[in-house]
């Protein structure tokens, strides 16, 4: 192909060539397989509606990361990391939010110990943590220390995703698209009913598609009954 079309080229060096090389790694070391569930969303959004009532205002990522530390805790076997042959599980749950900088630049930086952390406590501290991320002042601990990660698409229409594990993470949980459909209820009436599209990728070296369904289906829950 004549190079004459070429409109722009982009070296694949400093952070974007760190970024490339880390993603191709991954596919090369893990062995990662999805799962995608759907989750009706409309209890966490009436929860949302009932804080900012209260004068609480935090957003779905933050609801969503909330039910992540809490089903991370009953299933302590995807929080966590492989590193020198071995599967490290841990207590604490360092939660990784990936975000996208100026320059198609993607990073996933670390909020540590979310699950001591009350709702808002971690809400300030993810705000904290993104403002300090785009003015390029975080520490490599906070670049590369997660235990978890969480990859956020919802404000765009892709509905199902297969997001890459940050290594040496176990997993990474993709949040999709909002949507409505209609649904019948137990009386056999029909009514429109908001859900999520989640997305689950794992690294099978560590974890086993049964405990990962597990996981998947037990957050649903935590979402599902949110406010409760």
């Amino acid at each position: 192909m004549s190079d004459n079309n070429i409109s722009n080229v982009i070296p694949l060096k400093g952070l974007r060539g760190m970024i490339a090389s880390n993603m191709r790694r991954s596919l090369d070391e893990a062995a990662q397989l999805t799962h995608h569930a759907e989750c009706e969303l409309d209890a966490l959004l009436t929860y949302k509606e009932t804080l900012a009532g209260s004068g609480t205002k935090v957003s779905i990522e933050d609801l969503l990361a909330d039910c992540v530390v809490r089903t991370l805790a009953t299933h302590p076997g995807l929080n966590g990391r492989i590193e020198d042959k071995e599967i490290r599980q841990y207590r604490n749950v360092h939660l990784g939010f990936a975000i996208a900088l100026p320059g198609d630049k993607l990073i996933a930086p670390v909020v540590f110990d979310a699950n001591e952390m009350s709702l808002t406590e971690r809400a300030d501290a993810r705000k904290n943590m993104l403002e300090r991320a785009r003015k390029g002042d975080l520490s490599v601990p906070e670049m590369t220390g997660g235990t978890f990660t969480l990859s956020n698409l919802g404000r765009s229409r892709v509905r199902f995703f297969t997001p890459i594990i940050n290594l040496p993470q176990l997993a990474i949980l993709g949040i999709g698209e909002t949507y409505a459909r209609p649904v019948e209820n137990s009386d056999g009436q029909w009514e429109t009913r908001r859900f999520m599209g989640l997305s689950l990728t794992f690294d099978h070296r560590g974890v086993d598609g049964g405990p990962a369904a597990e996981f998947l289906n037990d957050l649903c829950g935590e979402i599902e009954s949110a406010g409760r």
